[in-house]
Protein backbone atom coordinates (compact mmCIF):
# COMPACT_ATOMS: atom_id res chain seq x y z
CA UNK A 1 0.00 0.00 0.00
CA UNK A 2 2.82 2.41 0.87
CA UNK A 3 4.82 1.27 -2.54
CA UNK A 4 1.35 2.23 -4.26
CA UNK A 5 1.22 5.60 -3.11
CA UNK A 6 4.76 6.53 -3.55
CA UNK A 7 4.25 5.84 -6.98
CA UNK A 8 1.10 7.50 -7.58
CA UNK A 9 2.78 10.58 -5.83
CA UNK A 10 5.45 10.15 -8.60
CA UNK A 11 2.78 9.70 -11.89
CA UNK A 12 0.93 13.05 -10.19
CA UNK A 13 4.07 15.00 -9.92
CA UNK A 14 5.52 13.64 -13.46
CA UNK A 15 1.82 14.45 -14.60
CA UNK A 16 1.88 17.88 -12.52
CA UNK A 17 5.59 18.66 -14.74
CA UNK A 18 4.29 18.90 -18.33
CA UNK A 19 2.34 22.05 -17.48
CA UNK A 20 4.73 24.16 -15.08
CA UNK A 21 6.65 27.08 -15.64
CA UNK A 22 10.48 27.06 -15.52
CA UNK A 23 10.19 27.63 -11.86
CA UNK A 24 7.59 24.77 -11.36
CA UNK A 25 9.50 22.21 -12.94
CA UNK A 26 12.41 23.62 -10.00
CA UNK A 27 9.24 22.59 -7.70
CA UNK A 28 9.14 19.29 -9.11
CA UNK A 29 12.54 18.11 -9.00
CA UNK A 30 13.22 19.78 -5.54
CA UNK A 31 9.97 17.52 -3.98
CA UNK A 32 11.02 14.62 -6.14
CA UNK A 33 15.16 14.43 -5.33
CA UNK A 34 15.47 15.92 -2.00
CA UNK A 35 12.16 15.18 -0.14
CA UNK A 36 10.33 11.88 -1.68
CA UNK A 37 13.74 10.28 -2.59
CA UNK A 38 15.74 11.22 1.18
CA UNK A 39 12.76 10.40 2.68
CA UNK A 40 12.10 6.89 1.04
CA UNK A 41 15.98 5.96 0.95
CA UNK A 42 17.15 7.76 4.68
CA UNK A 43 14.62 9.61 6.75
CA UNK A 44 12.14 6.62 7.03
CA UNK A 45 14.80 4.37 8.76
CA UNK A 46 16.22 6.88 10.83
CA UNK A 47 12.85 6.71 12.24
CA UNK A 48 11.60 3.55 11.90
CA UNK A 49 12.58 2.18 15.63
CA UNK A 50 11.94 5.34 17.40
CA UNK A 51 9.62 4.08 20.17
CA UNK A 52 11.54 0.55 20.63
CA UNK A 53 14.70 2.96 21.17
CA UNK A 54 13.51 5.60 23.77
CA UNK A 55 14.51 4.13 27.01
CA UNK A 56 13.93 5.47 30.48
CA UNK A 57 16.12 5.08 33.35
CA UNK A 58 13.01 3.13 35.05
CA UNK A 59 11.03 0.26 34.28
CA UNK A 60 7.62 1.25 35.78
CA UNK A 61 5.03 -0.38 33.29
CA UNK A 62 3.14 2.23 31.11
CA UNK A 63 6.17 5.29 31.98
CA UNK A 64 7.76 4.81 28.83
CA UNK A 65 5.06 4.70 26.29
CA UNK A 66 2.97 7.61 28.38
CA UNK A 67 6.82 9.32 28.26
CA UNK A 68 6.75 9.07 24.65
CA UNK A 69 3.45 9.74 23.83
CA UNK A 70 3.50 13.41 25.87
CA UNK A 71 7.24 14.17 23.81
CA UNK A 72 6.37 12.56 20.42
CA UNK A 73 2.65 13.23 20.03
CA UNK A 74 2.49 12.77 16.47
CA UNK A 75 5.91 10.75 14.52
CA UNK A 76 8.24 12.82 12.66
CA UNK A 77 8.16 10.46 9.96
CA UNK A 78 4.40 9.92 9.43
CA UNK A 79 4.00 13.93 9.93
CA UNK A 80 6.70 14.29 7.03
CA UNK A 81 4.80 11.90 4.81
CA UNK A 82 1.34 13.65 5.53
CA UNK A 83 2.84 16.82 4.57
CA UNK A 84 4.47 15.69 1.52
CA UNK A 85 1.47 14.17 0.53
CA UNK A 86 -0.58 17.48 1.28
CA UNK A 87 1.52 19.75 -0.69
CA UNK A 88 1.11 17.85 -3.24
CA UNK A 89 -2.52 17.34 -4.02
CA UNK A 90 -3.33 20.81 -4.63
CA UNK A 91 -1.48 19.93 -8.12
CA UNK A 92 -4.34 17.92 -8.92
CA UNK A 93 -6.26 20.29 -9.80
CA UNK A 94 -4.57 21.41 -12.50
CA UNK A 95 -4.53 17.94 -13.66
CA UNK A 96 -7.76 17.63 -13.76
CA UNK A 97 -8.46 20.76 -15.05
CA UNK A 98 -5.98 19.77 -17.80
CA UNK A 99 -8.42 16.97 -18.60
CA UNK A 100 -11.87 18.70 -18.30
CA UNK A 101 -10.76 20.44 -21.53
CA UNK A 102 -9.64 17.53 -23.31
CA UNK A 103 -12.79 15.90 -22.44
CA UNK A 104 -14.64 18.54 -23.25
CA UNK A 105 -13.02 18.45 -27.26
CA UNK A 106 -13.65 15.40 -27.34
CA UNK A 107 -17.63 16.05 -26.45
CA UNK A 108 -18.15 18.81 -28.71
CA UNK A 109 -15.89 16.99 -31.36
CA UNK A 110 -14.08 19.97 -32.50
CA UNK A 111 -11.18 22.11 -31.82
CA UNK A 112 -11.95 24.40 -28.42
CA UNK A 113 -8.84 25.44 -27.22
CA UNK A 114 -5.11 26.28 -28.92
CA UNK A 115 -3.36 23.79 -26.31
CA UNK A 116 -5.43 22.42 -23.23
CA UNK A 117 -1.89 22.20 -21.30
CA UNK A 118 -1.86 26.06 -21.93
CA UNK A 119 -1.63 28.28 -18.60
CA UNK A 120 -4.56 30.94 -20.22
CA UNK A 121 -7.78 31.99 -19.11
CA UNK A 122 -9.68 29.46 -16.57
CA UNK A 123 -6.44 27.41 -16.40
CA UNK A 124 -4.44 29.93 -14.90
CA UNK A 125 -6.79 30.83 -12.25
CA UNK A 126 -6.87 27.32 -11.44
CA UNK A 127 -2.66 27.25 -11.59
CA UNK A 128 -2.30 30.04 -9.28
CA UNK A 129 -4.93 28.53 -6.53
CA UNK A 130 -3.08 25.06 -6.67
CA UNK A 131 0.19 27.86 -5.82
CA UNK A 132 -1.92 29.34 -2.93
CA UNK A 133 -2.69 25.94 -1.39
CA UNK A 134 0.72 24.25 -1.71
CA UNK A 135 2.15 27.67 -0.33
CA UNK A 136 -0.60 27.86 2.86
CA UNK A 137 0.28 23.89 3.27
CA UNK A 138 3.71 24.23 3.67
CA UNK A 139 3.69 26.70 6.15
CA UNK A 140 0.88 24.91 8.01
CA UNK A 141 2.72 22.00 8.81
CA UNK A 142 5.51 23.82 9.77
CA UNK A 143 3.96 26.08 12.35
CA UNK A 144 2.16 22.68 13.64
CA UNK A 145 5.66 20.56 13.82
CA UNK A 146 7.20 24.08 15.41
CA UNK A 147 4.45 23.81 18.28
CA UNK A 148 4.24 19.89 18.56
CA UNK A 149 7.75 19.80 19.73
CA UNK A 150 8.14 23.44 20.90
CA UNK A 151 10.78 23.75 17.84
CA UNK A 152 13.09 22.24 15.28
CA UNK A 153 15.29 20.18 17.79
CA UNK A 154 15.64 16.71 19.13
CA UNK A 155 17.14 16.42 22.51
CA UNK A 156 18.97 14.28 23.99
CA UNK A 157 17.35 13.94 27.12
CA UNK A 158 14.27 14.48 27.85
CA UNK A 159 12.65 15.02 32.06
CA UNK A 160 9.07 12.96 32.14
CA UNK A 161 6.97 13.15 35.57
CA UNK A 162 3.63 12.19 33.83
CA UNK A 163 1.82 9.11 35.76
CA UNK A 164 2.31 6.45 36.26
CA UNK A 165 5.84 7.40 36.95
CA UNK A 166 5.88 7.58 40.49
CA UNK A 167 8.75 10.39 40.03
CA UNK A 168 10.58 12.49 37.90
CA UNK A 169 12.69 10.32 35.23
CA UNK A 170 15.00 10.71 32.67
CA UNK A 171 14.57 9.21 29.25
CA UNK A 172 16.77 9.33 26.35
CA UNK A 173 15.85 9.72 22.65
CA UNK A 174 18.40 6.99 20.35
CA UNK A 175 20.62 8.86 17.45
CA UNK A 176 19.56 12.25 18.32
CA UNK A 177 22.68 14.02 16.00
CA UNK A 178 21.69 12.14 12.89
CA UNK A 179 17.59 13.16 13.45
CA UNK A 180 18.62 16.48 13.93
CA UNK A 181 20.65 16.42 10.68
CA UNK A 182 17.96 15.62 8.46
CA UNK A 183 15.16 17.41 10.57
CA UNK A 184 16.74 20.65 9.57
CA UNK A 185 17.35 19.28 5.97
CA UNK A 186 13.50 18.52 5.17
CA UNK A 187 12.76 21.68 7.43
CA UNK A 188 15.22 23.62 4.69
CA UNK A 189 13.61 22.07 1.43
CA UNK A 190 10.22 22.74 3.13
CA UNK A 191 11.08 26.94 3.09
CA UNK A 192 12.84 26.37 -0.34
CA UNK A 193 9.47 25.19 -1.95
CA UNK A 194 7.72 27.90 -0.05
CA UNK A 195 10.48 30.13 -1.93
CA UNK A 196 9.59 28.97 -5.21
CA UNK A 197 6.18 28.61 -4.87
CA UNK A 198 5.82 32.22 -4.38
CA UNK A 199 8.69 33.18 -6.56
CA UNK A 200 6.20 31.55 -9.53
CA UNK A 201 3.03 33.30 -7.87
CA UNK A 202 4.78 36.72 -8.24
CA UNK A 203 5.85 35.64 -11.65
CA UNK A 204 2.51 34.65 -13.29
CA UNK A 205 0.63 37.43 -11.71
CA UNK A 206 3.62 40.03 -13.01
CA UNK A 207 3.71 38.33 -16.50
CA UNK A 208 0.07 38.02 -16.68
CA UNK A 209 -0.70 41.95 -16.06
CA UNK A 210 2.13 43.30 -18.26
CA UNK A 211 0.30 41.01 -21.13
CA UNK A 212 -3.48 42.57 -19.92
CA UNK A 213 -1.40 46.04 -19.60
CA UNK A 214 0.17 45.81 -23.31
CA UNK A 215 -3.28 44.30 -24.61
CA UNK A 216 -5.19 47.69 -23.41
CA UNK A 217 -2.83 50.14 -24.23
CA UNK A 218 -2.84 48.65 -27.91
CA UNK A 219 -6.76 48.68 -28.14
CA UNK A 220 -7.10 52.11 -26.58
CA UNK A 221 -3.64 52.83 -29.57
CA UNK A 222 -5.93 51.64 -32.40
CA UNK A 223 -9.14 53.38 -30.89
CA UNK A 224 -7.10 56.79 -30.78
CA UNK A 225 -6.24 56.41 -34.41
CA UNK A 226 -9.60 55.18 -35.58
CA UNK A 227 -10.94 58.28 -33.64
CA UNK A 228 -8.18 60.53 -35.53
CA UNK A 229 -8.91 59.31 -38.66
CA UNK A 230 -12.70 59.55 -38.38
CA UNK A 231 -11.88 63.12 -37.56
CA UNK A 232 -9.81 63.62 -40.62
CA UNK A 233 -12.25 62.69 -43.06
CA UNK A 234 -15.31 64.44 -41.18
CA UNK A 235 -12.80 67.48 -41.74
CA UNK A 236 -12.05 66.22 -45.56
CA UNK A 237 -15.88 66.15 -45.97
CA UNK A 238 -16.72 69.81 -44.67
CA UNK A 239 -13.70 71.27 -46.66
CA UNK A 240 -15.00 69.48 -50.05
CA UNK A 241 -18.41 70.72 -49.27
CA UNK A 242 -17.06 74.12 -48.53
CA UNK A 243 -15.15 73.77 -51.77
CA UNK A 244 -18.23 72.31 -54.02
CA UNK A 245 -20.66 75.54 -52.59
CA UNK A 246 -17.98 78.14 -53.63
CA UNK A 247 -17.57 76.96 -57.22
CA UNK A 248 -21.23 76.59 -57.48
CA UNK A 249 -21.12 80.31 -56.28
CA UNK A 250 -18.98 81.68 -58.44
CA UNK A 251 -20.44 80.06 -61.60
CA UNK A 252 -23.44 81.83 -60.90
CA UNK A 253 -24.23 86.07 -62.46
CA UNK A 254 -22.93 88.91 -60.01
CA UNK A 255 -26.15 89.93 -58.85
CA UNK A 256 -26.87 86.27 -58.38
CA UNK A 257 -23.68 85.85 -56.40
CA UNK A 258 -24.23 88.41 -53.81
CA UNK A 259 -28.09 87.39 -53.35
CA UNK A 260 -26.33 84.16 -52.78
CA UNK A 261 -23.95 85.35 -50.49
CA UNK A 262 -26.20 86.56 -48.28
CA UNK A 263 -28.24 83.33 -47.73
CA UNK A 264 -25.36 81.14 -47.65
CA UNK A 265 -24.74 79.10 -43.91
CA UNK A 266 -20.78 79.78 -44.45
CA UNK A 267 -21.17 83.63 -44.80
Amino acid sequence: MRKMSWVFLCDLLSGVNKYSTGIGRIWVAVVFLFRLLVYVAAAENIWKHEHDEFECNIKQPGCENVCFDHFFPVSHIRLWALQLIMVSTPSLLVVFHVAYRENREKHHNQKLYKNPGKTDGGLLCTYLISLILKTGLEIFFLVLFYKLYNGFKIPRLVKCNIKPCPNTVDCYISKPTEKMIFLYFLVATSCLCIVLNVSELSYLVFKYSIQCYLKRHVKNEQGSKSNCCESELIRHNRAAAAGRLHNSSSSLPLNMQDEHEKHSPLT
